[in-house]
């Protein structure tokens, strides 16, 4: 279900020319296969795992059709790589009360299904999802989430629990990307 708040920040955006705001000319507006999006504030201690898996995630070599970006603190600016992707692999931190470092993948179709618990910036992401959902056009999303205890205010390092969570994290990528190639 749309929210009326995402229909109207839509148009607050002009939805008729939805495709000229969010595709500036530098954009590549052809579909490509696989997007891993990290999602997170570096600022904010374990708040910013899904950036800091990104960061790891550079280090390895990848097949030509997966794409990473450090998607920050996510928002509205994100859309256009929604559409632009056919697959989405977002890493997040989540506060869902399991222990913290906990790795869980889940296949959000709404952004009903997005943990409650998502962290900070949750709402955003949320909305964007709906607003997505209104343009047709939504790519299969698979959502990383990594337990966090709690948000920590100006630190950019990981705690030892969820900093040890990321060759988890990285290896859960590896997994979707063979499942993404099989359906191919």
């Amino acid at each position: 279900m749309i929210t009326i708040k995402a229909k109207f920040i839509l148009r607050l955006f002009g939805i008729n020319s939805f495709h000229d705001y969010f595709f500036p000319t530098g954009i590549n507006k052809k579909m490509k296969k696989i997007l891993i999006l990290g999602i997170g504030n570096v600022l904010m201690g374990d708040e910013g795992v899904g950036v800091h898996s990104i960061k790891e995630l550079e280090k390895k070599i990848l097949p030509d059709e997966v794409d990473m970006l450090d998607g920050g603190t996510g928002g509205f600016h994100l859309m256009a790589y929604f559409q632009e992707y056919e697959n989405v692999i977002m890493i997040d931190a989540t506060m869902d009360k399991k222990p913290a470092g906990t790795v869980s993948v889940i296949e959000p179709k709404f952004a009903s299904d997005f943990p409650k618990s998502l962290s900070a910036h949750d709402i955003g992401l949320k909305d964007m999802i709906e607003s997505i959902t209104i343009l047709g056009k939504v790519p299969k999303i698979y959502l990383i989430t990594v337990t966090i205890d709690s948000i920590q205010s100006m630190k950019m390092d990981l705690s030892e629990k969820v900093e040890s969570a990321i060759p988890n994290v990285l290896q859960k990528i590896d997994e979707l990307i063979y499942l993404i190639s099989l359906r191919s």
